[in-house]
């Protein structure tokens, strides 16, 4: 066993053993022990996990692999992140805290637009668990499609549908056993690992002055005669590239793997140290990928091009400057980084099944042991789907892995507006809410498919957020105003002594 591969296994390891400790730790828990931890948690936990759920392989991969190809111009949807990041935090995670504990104490997204109009009915929850167990099932397969692809570049003896194996058994396990708490810590620790690899490798790159700045002025054509000129300037970007990265921010309102976060902290003052603990490690973590990806370009440019793996920069750079046990261990941070996506959408889709399906609309009666035993056996199920999708080798599996890259921009359209309006305005109502996400989440896959993203060049989120932001306050102002029960949920949440 060499030292690359030692370092990955003693990674593993770590891992497994933190989904164990929270199995034997919190066994006698019920769902909200299970899906929310409780709401015990801490806020440097809870930043570091949010972000490492957030960031998939793409932070270390795709879009480094895209600075360096093609310049300054992709950097834009890092920027837009970065602030969608930061508003995020700043705007909607205290309330949210706050809201959805007002709210019946509730442990899902959907329950919590639910309960936050005192609504006996539950048809927007059953709508939003439907789109979340399924729109998250094909996330996950998506994950697995992305770590197995690290696992295969780092290791190219490993035959791609054994290293897809590993990867979904070892996040199956710990999620599986350890629940929210479990996919917290670990997110936790590869929200640190990857910080510090994408730290660690622009400093000793810098220091040790391979970096020849001529090289940005040069177009590389590869052997299929594609040209790749490095461009330079970030505000001579076309206006729709601009347009289009900022508004990835948007996503963020509409994403329920971080909003749980939100909800999951012990207390809602906590929320203003994760806040700046989370925005700062986002600043870093980017601003460290553009210049990894500028001195790439500089030192490695011409022959990772040539060979199409400009995606391995990262890989590339922990090989030339580290010895193998140590860059093993930096480049399990980008294997981390698709584990912390997966497994946070592989809990949320089975929260929503329990919470959201089950419980409400088929066993009632559902005492916290089964409700916790079913949720293990969706976590189960939903991994052994996810896989099989994964895995398929026909078109159609290809077909709902183009899908996914759409998927960031179908929730923020559904859900973006509806959870903003639902903290921010009294008025609002239980219609108004379903006109939002059904109304968001229309136009953004009309837009879509009507193929006006590509003829635009406007990320379809935009106009699914829009449309969804104008049903909502349209339908709202239609319906008659909201009951008792609803306006005292929202001053409840928006009383400072609540925490």
């Amino acid at each position: 066993m060499n030292a690359e591969v030692l370092a990955f296994v003693l990674y593993f390891i770590v891992v497994l053993c933190i989904g164990v400790f929270f199995f034997f730790k919190s066994k006698n828990g019920g769902e909200k022990e299970y899906f929310l931890g409780g709401r015990g948690m801490g806020p440097w936990v809870t930043a570091l996990s949010a972000q490492a759920s957030d960031m998939s392989a793409w932070l270390l991969m795709g879009l480094p692999g895209s600075i360096l190809a093609f310049g300054f111009g992709e950097v834009w949807i890092g920027i837009g992140l970065a602030l969608g990041t930061a508003a995020n935090w700043i705007f909607v995670a205290k309330r949210l805290r706050r809201f959805s504990q007002a709210a019946k104490d509730s442990i899902t997204l959907p329950q919590y637009l639910s309960n936050r109009f005192g609504s006996g009915k539950r048809a927007l929850q059953l709508i939003s668990a439907v789109i979340f167990l399924v729109c998250f099932t094909v996330y996950v397969a998506s994950g697995f499609v992305a770590g197995t692809k690290v696992f295969v570049r780092i290791f190219p003896s490993l035959d791609t549908s054994t290293a897809m194996l590993i990867f979904a058994a070892i996040i199956l396990i710990y999620t599986f056993l350890g629940g929210f708490k479990a996919v917290c810590w670990t997110d936790f620790f590869q929200g640190l690992l990857m910080l510090v690899a994408l730290l660690i490798v622009p400093i000793i790159a810098v220091s040790l002055g391979e970096a020849d700045t001529f090289a940005l002025s040069q177009t590389i054509v590869d052997n299929a005669g594609k040209e790749y000129s490095f461009g330079t300037g970030l505000f001579n970007s076309d206006w729709r590239d601009i347009v289009s990265g900022l508004a990835w921010g948007l996503g963020y309102f509409g994403m329920p793997h971080i909003l749980v976060r939100f909800m999951s902290i012990r207390k809602a003052k906590d929320i203003n140290r994760a806040a700046v603990i989370a925005i700062v490690w986002v600043v870093l973590a980017l601003g460290a990928v553009v210049v990894m990806s500028i001195l790439g370009r500089m030192i490695m440019g011409e022959e990772l091009i040539m060979s199409q793996t400009q995606d391995m920069v990262f890989i590339a750079f922990a090989r030339r400057y580290f010895p193998g046990f140590v860059a093993g261990l930096l480049m399990s941070a980008i294997v981390a980084a698709s584990m912390s996506t997966a497994d946070s959408q592989l809990l949320v889709a089975s929260s929503s099944f329990t919470s959201d399906i089950y419980k409400p609309f088929i066993r009632k009666q559902a005492d916290k042991k089964e409700v916790l035993w079913v949720g293990r056996a969706i976590v189960l199920l939903v991994s052994v789907v996810a896989y099989f999708i994964a895995s398929s080798k026909a078109e159609g599996a290809q077909a709902i892995m183009t899908l996914v890259e759409n998927a960031w921009a179908g929730f923020g359209s559904a859900f973006g507006p509806v959870v903003i309006l639902s903290l921010f305005w009294k008025r609002f109502t239980y219609k108004g809410a379903i006109a939002g996400v059904v109304g968001g989440a229309v136009a953004d896959v009309a837009w879509l498919a009507g193929g006006l993203s590509a003829s635009t060049g406007i990320y379809e989120l935009l106009p699914g957020f829009v449309a969804g932001f104008i049903c909502a306050f349209v339908a709202t102002l239609i319906d008659k105003k909201p009951d008792e029960e609803t306006v005292a949920v929202f001053e409840a949440a928006t009383t400072a002594e609540m925490e």
